[in-house]
């Protein structure tokens, strides 16, 4: 399937409708898996873009003991932390109707992710797969998941022939240390979002595609550029 082929873009005049509109489209995606083997998988990501998309989802009315949601990336910080990715999810998604659901954190106790990776790659062998859905974001630099420019295992990180499933990342860019999934590792999904919001990040979105200047070498390019599963980009302005 050529590249142009495989990204599909869904635009929104305002953030509300277009966290309504993906809230219901993972909801399906959730439901479809739970009826099709009894359990789903959600892969979410943090930032401030998701929270309204969160707060949607929260209140749907699904079979939420039956869903299990993990992160695409997490920073390596307890989930006391104000930057915790997983104080996030629990906050603002596992809230009302979703409060049922199980959360299974990448951040295991240890110093470095290093450190915890024999535990936290213990615990994510254990899920479910595939994911019924994925839901990425992506940076002002270009950046998805924790595939940062410039980040020490990046080139293993998007090595879509790559077998392991999470590895830690550190990067300029990145603040604190990083765990993330690895792309073929979230490839596989019956499902694969990319959720945005603003001018800067459609544009910069669109040169990624395109391969345009500096986005030519963009992380979040061979997401977009890959065939084996389909991306839906969500935008709104």
């Amino acid at each position: 399937m050529p590249a142009s082929l495989n990204v599909t873009t869904h635009s929104f005049t305002d953030c509300d409708a277009l966290a309504r509109a993906l809230a219901e489209r993972i909801a399906e995606r959730l439901r479809q898996g739970i009826a099709e083997r009894g359990k789903a998988l959600l892969a979410v990501s943090g930032g401030s873009t998701p929270v309204r998309f969160f707060q949607q989802l929260s209140r749907i009315e699904l079979d939420w003991p039956k869903v299990q949601v993990v992160l695409v990336d997490e920073r390596w910080v307890p989930e006391t932390h104000e930057r915790s990715n997983a104080r996030l999810v629990k906050s603002e998604l596992l809230q009302h109707a979703a409060s049922a659901a199980h959360f299974v954190p990448l951040y295991a106790d240890a110093p470095t992710p290093e450190a915890g990776m024999v535990a936290v790659r213990a615990r994510m062998a254990a899920l479910p797969y595939p994911f019924d859905a994925v839901v990425l974001g992506m940076g002002t630099d270009g950046h998805t998941a924790s595939f940062f420019p410039g980040g020490d295992r990046l080139p293993e990180a998007l090595d879509l022939a790559g077998t392991t499933r999470v590895l830690p990342m550190r990067a300029a860019g990145a603040g604190e240390p990083r765990i993330t999934f690895t792309l073929p590792a979230l490839l596989d999904t019956q499902a694969l979002y990319l959720h945005i919001e603003g001018e800067t990040k459609r544009q910069l979105l669109a040169d990624a595609r395109l391969g345009l200047g500096a986005a030519k070498d963009y992380p979040v390019r061979t997401v977009l550029t890959q065939t084996r599963v389909p991306v839906a980009v969500y935008w709104c302005p």
